[in-house]
């Protein structure tokens, strides 16, 4: 009477109840891993799935699918606050990593300081993070922008070094936190280069840029506290997580943790605005 065979109209619920099925038991894997990175893309989160979903028959464009039907699709977050003051007396560095190609763990340093807090109580978050793996080697939460959260988050990075041997360059804006006296003088006693941004573009610290927006982003987002202590816990099992689990596309979706083990592996660059200089800005 319709047009289809008594045949065709069983197999078509038949194949729409298995579909369901299959994709019910994708939502549960991904709402798994979500547990621990609220927001990790659809990208990584085939690539960490990859050999359950080939069981099941789901390729990269059927999770995407399935995603999207199901709203788990994420939707990047936008914010800006600004803790960058470079109107100072101290000493203003020259940018020595313009042309530098990374090609090993601890050789080169990025830092930044970003905003994590509410309006009621302010919080600002310090990071070091190594340039190759991506690792977070340091970090400090303060309730201020003075230069002691930035120095604890550097000698964190230090103490936690692991070729010591090695030459290394730390880069970072032209922030007083960074320029001061006590910070420069924690770079000199442990034979560490200083580099710093000479513009305001965000490109010139795009790694450490990344990084703060990942963290926020995918792991803080829907964190609204007022408790400095709460934010400090959240923000150690963050950073533990982002280390040891989330996978980075231009480090061949390792983690971080296993990209600082060893140089072996190529990162991946991409091409400025300009097209002249590589940036090393997706991770």
């Amino acid at each position: 009477m319709f047009g289809y065979s008594r045949q065709r109209y069983y197999r078509s619920i038949k194949n729409t109840a298995k579909n369901k099925g299959r994709a019910s038991l994708v939502v549960e894997m991904v709402r798994e891993l979500r547990i621990q990175m609220p927001r990790l893309g659809a990208r990584k989160l085939y690539f960490l799935l990859e050999p359950k979903l080939s069981k099941l028959g789901v390729g990269r464009e059927k999770l995407f699918k399935i995603l999207k039907a199901n709203h788990l699709l994420i939707k990047p977050l936008k914010s800006y606050h600004k803790t960058t003051n470079s109107f100072h007396r101290f000493r203003k560095h020259k940018n020595l990593i313009e042309e530098m190609k990374l090609e090993k763990p601890e050789q080169l340093w990025v830092a930044d300081i970003t905003y994590v807090g509410t309006r009621t109580n302010p919080m600002y978050l310090s990071l070091v993070t190594d340039a190759y793996s991506k690792r977070i080697v340091g970090y400090h939460l303060s309730r201020s922008l003075a230069t002691e959260g930035s120095l604890i988050a550097l000698q964190m990075g230090i103490n936690k070094r692991e070729y010591k041997g090695s030459s290394l360059i730390h880069h970072s804006d032209r922030g007083f936190q960074y320029c001061s006296d006590a910070y420069q003088k924690e770079l000199s006693k442990n034979k560490i280069r200083c580099s710093m941004t000479e513009s305001y573009d965000p490109y010139a610290n795009a790694i450490a840029e990344r990084i703060n927006g990942i963290l926020k982003q995918e792991f803080l987002a829907f964190i609204k506290t007022d408790e400095f202590s709460v934010m400090k816990q959240v923000i150690s099992q963050s950073i533990n997580i982002y280390n040891d689990k989330r996978p980075h596309y231009s480090c061949n979706y390792n983690t971080p943790n296993y990209m600082h083990k060893q140089k072996q592996v190529k990162i991946k660059t991409y091409k400025s605005k300009n097209h002249f200089k590589n940036i090393l800005e997706v991770v």
